[in-house]
């Protein structure tokens, strides 16, 4: 177990400072620190969701009994990945410092109290984002290697398949940042994130309970009703944060399709008082990409 969860303390900071150190060496490349610092971030999240995918589709799919059958996998890529989002708690921090950076306060970056701001300013910001990973990490992690006693191993591996949205939600974070939302690119991947996600994650629970109703020989109605009160509070608290985001993914959407963008109102931008940006608070995009200004162009992203 220790062993496991060293591998994955090593492997996804591992990965992060390679790829940084690689897109600000290669030639041709030689990317800034704050843009090779967001663009490996979103690719360590990019391939952790390929893996949880990976790793969830060959659990479901090797679990004839939904309750009973069990497989090696499950509790040894949970234990796999619990660093990372110890990790990306982190890394989300480095891209809102950065984005603070180009935003104007190059002047204070090197200060220890503005530094303490900007973590301030990130934690209140992305407030709903650190408490889904530390839940992730002191909750879920026991409660899915420890508590579940090898039950349900079915249902573990559906839910590693909801990281299927993350590589779209990555890819529009990395559009937005360049600023390449008049692309065919962004559009699509638009579109691809929206359908990902409604499906990966807003239909999860949903569909959980629609296999557990069958394999109980229960009507859909009946199953909340059937499980213990825990399994039904669980759900609903990981449920909630889903159809929030999803509800900021459809606002952007909306103004997607619409063309309705901050690229459309430049001006608007031009015209905010330059001492309103003085607080780290009010400039930059949500770390985790999820936004509520209605100016906002981007799709909402994890």
């Amino acid at each position: 177990m220790l062993a496991i969860l060293a591998a994955g303390s090593i492997f996804f900071p591992g990965l992060f400072l390679l790829s940084k150190q690689c897109l600000k060496t290669i030639p041709g490349l030689r990317w800034s620190e704050g843009d090779a610092v967001i663009v490996s971030a979103r690719l360590v999240s990019s391939v952790q969701a390929v893996m949880a995918s990976s790793a969830g589709y060959i659990i479901a799919s090797s679990c004839e009994d939904i309750i009973e059958d069990q497989h090696w996998l499950t509790s040894t890529y949970i234990m796999f990945a619990v660093p990372y989002f110890v990790y990306d708690i982190y890394a989300m921090f480095m891209c809102y410092w950065y984005k603070l950076r180009v935003k104007g306060h190059e002047e204070a970056s090197a200060a220890p109290q503005y530094m303490s701001s900007a973590l301030t300013s990130y934690l209140r910001r992305e407030f709903l984002m650190v408490l889904h990973h530390v839940v992730m990490v002191t909750v879920c992690f026991p409660v899915s290697v420890f508590w579940r006693q090898g039950k349900g191993d079915y249902f573990q591996g559906i839910m590693f398949m909801a990281e299927l949205s993350t590589p779209s939600v990555c890819l529009g974070k990395i559009l937005i940042q360049y600023k390449q939302q008049h692309t065919l690119l962004h559009k699509v991947n638009g579109a691809l994130m929206l359908i990902t996600f409604f499906i990966c994650r807003v239909l999860l629970f949903p569909y959980l309970y629609y296999v557990y109703g069958r394999y109980a020989s229960i009507p859909f109605h009946m199953v909340p009703l059937s499980v213990p009160w825990h399994c039904n509070l669980g759900a609903a608290l990981l449920m909630a944060p889903q159809l929030y985001w999803f509800s900021l993914i459809c606002r952007g959407a909306l103004r997607l399709f619409t063309g309705t963008s901050r690229s459309q109102r430049p001006h608007a931008t031009a015209a905010a008082p330059k001492e309103l940006q003085t607080d780290g608070s009010t400039v930059p995009q949500p770390a985790n990409g999820y936004s509520t200004l209605s100016t906002e162009p981007e799709l909402a992203t994890h």
